[in-house]
């Protein structure tokens, strides 16, 4: 049986920092993913929609430094460059099926949206460079986490099926509490109020679908357009200019059909619904995109639950009581839906991280 200080569960944004936060003070950690891949919903892929150090943002890419001053700071520690998202041009507002789609000319600029160049993975890589090696689990899940005298016990399965045990004094469990509760047995069990609390809280993201469609330029800036546009008709309800800073040209949305629905139609028929829509607003030229993407991150299992089927809600910032009495000071909660500040946000999850170290850091120094 293997052993550590602590064990950080989740290696997204709120993991990665908390694991690297924790190392730099000289805490022994351990961080277990259960995907091959690090970043958890942070997706930057490539046109083939695989990780790509260079492309588009199939989970969160926006920040907002003025709003959002945790992940303005991380950003410029981490010495990445940025760029605004584009938003120069017209909108187009599409209202109803039978009526022409609307051109409309913003009146006022609301908070100015930042990027990240190569994608929000930058972020990823460069946290996950201040780890050693060994200290990061890829493609392992844990299933169970028991407490027992002076620390925690963590059931570790791994992508062929075996079993093992890991030791700690501590578990950090950065990944959303709704996904917590349904992957996880706890010995003992967290009491009703504390499970209910996690299955209540949504998951941002979860429920939600992206559409790329990459093209070989930016038509639509040619035309006077910021490759914004809002639609009552769908079957994507919220599009934008994904366009990269290396100059990729694309257009994404958030998809306003179900997840049920997604599952039964099917990816090639979404994807002509989506390019018909996209010509609607946009013009002919985007009938012929060079390449497509579809990120339904309802149908990800290592992101949502059966809960997160329905609903789309944003998690809401509550009071900061995650755990039961008997696993206070054992099993700490830094998943971005548990911040007081920005739940569900990029910021959040940085937010999260840094109070789970400092409460941490506190516990340990007082042993």
């Amino acid at each position: 049986m293997s052993s550590c200080k602590v064990v950080v569960v989740g290696a997204g944004l709120s993991g990665l920092y908390t694991a690297q936060a924790l190392r730099a003070a000289g805490v022994d950690v351990i961080l277990v993913e259960a995907r091959d891949r690090l970043g958890g919903r942070i997706l930057t892929a490539g046109e083939d929609g695989t990780p790509a150090e260079d492309g588009f943002d199939l989970g969160p890419s926006w920040f907002w430094p003025m709003m959002q001053p945790a992940m303005a700071a991380l950003v410029e520690e981490l010495d990445l460059e940025t760029f605004s998202q584009h938003s120069i041009g017209d909108v187009v507002f599409e209202r109803m099926s039978r009526e022409r789609p609307q051109r409309l000319s913003p009146t006022t600029e609301n908070q100015q949206s930042m990027r990240i160049v190569g994608g929000a993975a930058t972020a990823v890589r460069a946290l996950a460079s201040r780890l050693p090696p060994g200290s990061i689990r890829l493609g392992t899940t844990v299933t169970a986490i028991a407490l027992k005298e002076n620390g925690v016990e963590l059931v570790l399965r791994t992508s062929d099926g075996a079993d093992s045990l890991l030791r700690a004094d501590r578990v950090v469990a950065a990944l959303p509490p709704r996904l917590l509760e349904a992957t996880v047995a706890f010995s003992p069990a967290q009491d009703p109020a504390i499970a209910a609390r996690w299955r209540n809280t949504p998951t941002w993201m979860a429920p939600h679908a992206k559409f790329f469609a990459v093209y070989d330029r930016p038509f639509w800036r040619n035309e006077g357009l910021s490759g914004t546009a809002q639609s009552m008709v769908g079957p994507m309800v919220e599009i934008h200019d994904a366009t990269t800073s290396s100059g990729k040209a694309a257009l994404f949305g958030f998809l306003g059909v179900g997840a049920d629905r997604r599952a039964s139609v099917g990816f090639d028929a979404l994807k002509r619904e989506c390019i018909e829509q996209l010509a609607k607003l946009f013009g002919p030229e985007a009938l012929t995109p060079r390449a497509t993407i579809l990120k339904d991150w309802a149908a990800d299992v290592l992101t949502a639950t059966a809960a997160d089927r329905t609903g789309g809600d944003h998690p809401t910032a509550g009071n900061t009581s995650w755990v039961c009495r008997e696993w206070d000071g054992r099993l700490l909660m830094a998943g971005s839906e548990t911040s007081p500040l920005e739940p569900g946000y990029l910021a959040g999850a940085v937010e999260a991280a840094k109070l789970a170290v400092a409460d941490l850091l506190s516990r340990i120094a007082s042993n």
